[in-house]
C-alpha cells in the first residue's frame, strides 16, 4: 500500500481539531459519544485521514463497549498493529497502513472465529453506505 505522509501543518487543514487529536496524538473520544458507535447500515468504514478502507460493516458488531466494534479488518493489510504501554496498561494499538493514523485498539475478547475486538474510534472514521 502507497504511503500517505503529510506535515503536521497539512494534517491540521485536512482533519477537525477532534480528528487530528485522535489520528494523529493517538488520542482518545468519550465512549458513547461517536456518529459511528450506534451505526447499522451496510458500508465500508474508511480512515478519516486517508480515506483508506479499513473496515467492512458485516464485521461491525455491538460490543456495549461505547466505540464501534469489529471481529477483523477489511483486508490484513489496511491496519498495523503496535504495542502500546501507555496509561499503566498492556494493548495493542491498531494505525491505518496508508497514513499511520491512530484509530484504536485490538483486545482478544471479540466473538466469532478469530476472537477479536478491534475497538475504534469513531471520529478517525468515515462510513460509506453501499447505496452511496
Amino acid at each position: 500500500m502507497e504511503r500517505l505522509d503529510l506535515s503536521e501543518q497539512e494534517w491540521r487543514k485536512r482533519l477537525t481539531p477532534q480528528q487530528y487529536h485522535v489520528l494523529r496524538e493517538a488520542g482518545t473520544e468519550r465512549a458513547f459519544s461517536g456518529l459511528l458507535t450506534d451505526n447499522k447500515a451496510p458500508g465500508v468504514y474508511r480512515c478519516a485521514g486517508c480515506g483508506a478502507v479499513l473496515f467492512d460493516s458485516a464485521a461491525k458488531f455491538d460490543s456495549g463497549s461505547g466505540w464501534p466494534s469489529f471481529t477483523h479488518p477489511f483486508s490484513a493489510e489496511a491496519v498495523t498493529e503496535h504495542a502500546d504501554i501507555s496509561h499503566g496498561m498492556r494493548r495493542v494499538e491498531v494505525r491505518c497502513a496508508k497514513c499511520d493514523g491512530h484509530l484504536g485498539h485490538v483486545f482478544p475478547d471479540g466473538p466469532g472465529p478469530e476472537g477479536l475486538r478491534y475497538c475504534m474510534n469513531s471520529v478517525s472514521l468515515d462510513f460509506k453506505g453501499r447505496s452511496d
